[in-house]
């Protein structure tokens, strides 16, 4: 069917205001991307630097030669593969069980996981509980409280109850038990699950802050979004203070460089992993959902 022109007309207008918004969106990470390469005596000549005419990684090997930097992106790395390991673990354990009938008093854990998502406790009981378990000043305090969520495991609940029953019932005719089940059965027919939310807790765990100012005290404990939250806002709020003594000391790399390279080694690991996962992101995002 021929369009008419108002619709090539609004189609042409969609995509201008579209490409727009794009172009606002990069061009801040582009300019990110271009100083964090700047020869620090190019910047240091010109008052904005739009297109670098000298490229250099001094910034970059200022980074990497930072015991600070070097151990927060350790920690955030640890809660990012670690962690996301734990949380796929517990989040499709509980979901697969809250999805079985012959599940014993299975309307009070449902609707005691359900109350987790309409009532948050607070900052003030969180601290409390993360401290009467021993837990503070330690990894265990950015990883245990945001083990799994609720909207997940009512997500992977419902995807666990659409498969068919019969599946469980051969495998324990086989001599599976109920793990034997999860682990043989379950697990492999929800990659695509798995794969979304794992990439989800990823990005959580990767961009971990507010847990890390609250629970952690110790420099080499701390995440990357803390540090770099210290290198952003102030140099004298660093962690390490020899690194805080050399951004605000007359050095060959401005601060302001450091900062920018320091942002885009904080964001190219979700990048890197994003691409692989992408071809199980539109179907693991229909996991659970009302199909008509």
């Amino acid at each position: 069917m021929n369009r008419s022109f108002g619709v090539k007309f609004f189609t042409a207008i969609n995509y201008a205001v579209l490409t727009i918004f794009a172009l606002v969106t990069l061009l801040p990470f582009l300019y990110v991307i271009l100083v964090s390469f700047t020869d620090p005596t190019e910047y240091m000549s010109k008052s904005i630097v739009l297109i670098p005419q000298t490229w250099s990684l001094s910034a970059y090997e200022f980074i990497f030669s930072t015991n600070a930097f070097v151990k927060a992106m350790g920690v955030s790395g640890f809660l990012a593969v670690f962690g996301t390991v734990l949380s796929l673990i517990v989040t499709s354990a509980l979901a697969y069980v809250l999805s079985r009938k012959r599940l014993k008093g299975k309307k009070f854990f449902l609707v005691a996981i359900l109350l987790t998502m309409l009532f948050n406790p607070g900052m003030i009981p969180n601290y409390l509980l993360v401290d009467s378990l021993g837990l503070m000043d330690t990894v265990w305090a950015l990883i245990l409280p945001a083990l799994t969520s609720a909207w997940y495991v009512f997500l992977m609940k419902n995807f666990y109850q659409e498969i068919p029953d019969e599946l469980e019932e051969a495998a324990k005719i086989d001599g599976c038990s109920d793990i034997g089940v999860f682990i043989r059965i379950m697990l492999p027919v929800s990659v695509s699950a798995l794969a979304a939310f794992g990439l989800f807790y990823a990005v959580a765990y990767w961009n971990t802050y507010f847990s890390g100012v609250l629970y952690i005290n110790t420099d080499t404990l701390r995440p990357l979004q803390v540090l770099l939250q210290m290198m952003l806002v102030s140099a004298s709020q660093m962690a390490d203070p020899s690194i805080a003594a050399m951004l605000e000391s007359e050095q060959t790399v401005p601060p302001q460089v450091i900062k920018m390279a320091a942002v885009v080694i904080s964001s190219l690991p979700i990048v890197i992993v994003y691409p692989f996962l992408q071809k199980y992101f539109v179907k693991g995002m229909m996991v659970g959902s009302v199909k008509g």
